[in-house]
């Protein structure tokens, strides 16, 4: 999407004017975002279960680390580094690409990976999503 968007702003003459840019929130967003994402990884690999969601091997429900905040800080964290770069630029295809990644983790992966905890999770992950939100 960052490409996508990088393409777009070249080509067209209007999707170069700067809106909003400011430095300084651009990389506390970026360094938030990264940190976030990497605190999520790593909180999985030391729980010494898989990443991917689609895995059959998923060994157990990690809800410590970032994940006692959010059910999803990895997407969390991409999603803030995308708007950071947003701020960086300042320029609409970027600023479009945190909504585009918003919306297609929260109604497409979450969906997906949230429907097959349960299967794998059932009593244990129905009390998780009670206790703590998705976003934040």
């Amino acid at each position: 999407m960052l490409l996508a968007a990088y393409a777009a702003q070249r080509s067209f003459a209007w999707a170069g004017i700067v809106y909003f840019s400011s430095l300084p929130l651009a990389t506390l967003l970026i360094a938030a975002g990264i940190f976030l994402a990497a605190w999520g990884r790593s909180t999985f690999a030391a729980a010494g279960t898989e990443i991917i969601p689609a895995s059959t091997t998923n060994k157990k429900l990690v809800t410590n680390g970032p994940f006692r905040f959010t059910r999803n800080p990895m997407y969390l964290g991409v999603s803030t580094l995308s708007l950071g770069i947003a701020f960086y630029t300042g320029t609409l295809p970027f600023f479009a690409v945190p909504v585009l990644l918003f919306v297609l983790c929260n109604f497409v992966f979450i969906p997906f990976e949230e429907a097959k905890m349960q299967r794998q999770f059932s009593g244990q992950y129905t009390e998780y999503l009670r206790r703590v939100r998705r976003w934040i």
